[in-house]
């Protein structure tokens, strides 16, 4: 498993219940994540396994495995995932979902069937779920999953856009957030074969620099720093007045040019203005 494919996986950690929600039609509110390594030659853990709880009541265990590549073996691999989750959780009934995020088209089975079992369990590729039914959400984990959809059409350029936008807009009061969810879809856009520059994408859309929760920083620091610097210019103007008004009295009592260069840090050409 390459280092992309990790990457990937942890975000999708963070956007569990968004993926519950709008992938697979759960209303959860209570979602409790399960470690689920198993010790066998090698060692094996499920991406996503969490008991839950839907809002009827209903309590389940999800399992939700993430794949960016296709594998023929896959459902031997899930029934693997199956028997280790039910081992540990023998009494609770057991979803089992394999969401394909990959590049190439689809091609992984959703079931095997031999003498001794029939076992099946539900796929969904993300190339073919309409990007506006995440899109259109209010949560910025929502909005980031809509890289992986169906575009219908749409130029992708537009499509990042619109996210960075929704991004923006969502989460202008912290830049730490921000920049957490710019990498996000940077790092997701990869699994469309989207080269994407996010610093580009946002001088295209031409927002307001004030909408930027980074800005918003730097703009403090920058109010600061104009404070510090305004002060420092004001005192300079201030020590060149006083400068002045002591040259002026040098003059008056016959002291030289260069006594008063000397003594006040007044250049010969200021001194000049101050005799005319």
């Amino acid at each position: 498993m390459g280092k992309q494919d990790v990457i990937s996986k942890s975000i999708l950690k963070r956007i569990f219940v968004d993926v519950a929600t709008y992938l697979f039609g759960l209303e959860l509110y209570n979602v409790q994540l399960i470690d689920t390594e198993q010790q066998r030659i090698e060692d094996r853990r499920a991406d996503l396994v969490a008991r839950v709880k839907e809002k009827n009541g209903n309590s389940f265990v999800i399992h939700i495995e993430i794949q960016n590549q296709n594998q023929t073996n896959m459902p031997i691999r899930m029934l693997r995932y199956l028997t280790d989750i039910k081992l540990s959780y023998p009494n609770e009934e057991v979803h089992q979902y394999l969401l394909y995020i990959g590049k190439s088209k689809l091609s992984m089975a959703k079931s095997m069937q031999s003498k001794q079992l029939n076992y099946q369990y539900s796929v969904i590729d993300m190339h073919t779920v309409d990007y506006k039914d995440f899109i259109k959400q209010n949560t910025p984990d929502a909005i980031v999953m809509s890289v992986l959809c169906d575009f219908k059409g749409v130029d992708e350029k537009e499509i990042i856009r619109e996210i960075l936008k929704k991004l923006v807009g969502l989460t202008k009061q912290s830049s730490k957030e921000q920049r957490e969810y710019f990498s996000m879809l940077e790092v997701l856009a990869t699994n469309r074969n989207i080269d994407l520059d996010i610093e580009q994408e946002i001088e295209m859309l031409n927002l307001e620099i004030e909408q930027l929760a980074s800005y918003k920083i730097g703009e403090k620091r920058g109010e600061k720093r104009g404070e510090i610097r305004g002060e420092k210019r004001g005192e300079a103007r201030g020590e060149i007045a006083k400068a002045i008004i002591i040259a002026k009295k040098m003059l008056e009592i016959g002291m030289t040019q260069e006594q008063i260069i000397q003594l006040t840090g007044l250049s010969l050409e200021e001194i000049e203005r101050i005799k005319h």
